[in-house]
């Protein structure tokens, strides 16, 4: 998979001025849940502002019960609550993994940080995660994980913008 190429269209998608954060965000999640075979369900969650709390923004793929999610609880959860990114191989060795569909095998979670205001990484504030779950197993590598943390600076203005 070409993730310049993927980069490229994200670019394009988020940088116009058409629609609304929700809708650019949605077609976002649309593009690469169709793009990129293993990305089954993408999604965002957003920081709750003043709560230490997650609720579902735009996503692609099946409907899931896990509307909100509390930090520390689950991978997300876990993500938001450290500022780092998770990526777990096989769900079913997660003992804080929350099942959104028998069918997932792995997942990956990478953070949101506000747009460029923090300087030191300590101190940056979290405003959302992308979350992406797979049917296979061991299905995010490292280029996955370096693509999505570019993705995640790209987003951050417009995930920001829903808190």
């Amino acid at each position: 998979m070409d993730f310049s190429i993927l980069y490229s269209e994200a670019e394009r998608i988020m940088g116009g001025d058409e629609g609304t954060s929700v809708s650019r965000l949605q077609r976002l999640c649309e593009f690469l849940k169709e793009k990129a075979p293993h990305y089954n369900w993408f999604g965002f969650y957003i920081a709750e502002k003043g709560r230490r709390e997650l609720f579902l923004g735009p996503f692609a793929g099946e409907p899931t019960e896990h509307t909100r999610i509390p930090f520390g609880r689950g991978i997300c959860g876990q993500a938001a609550d450290s500022g780092e990114a998770f990526v777990v191989d096989d769900v079913s060795s997660a003992s804080n993994y929350l099942a959104c569909s028998i069918r997932v095998k792995s997942e990956i979670v990478v953070p949101i940080f506000a747009h460029e205001r923090e300087i030191v990484a300590h101190e940056r504030e979290i405003v959302g995660e992308i979350d992406i779950d797979s049917h296979q197993a061991r299905a995010f590598s490292e280029e996955d994980r370096a693509f999505l943390e570019r993705l995640a600076l790209l987003v951050a203005p417009d995930v920001e913008a829903l808190r």
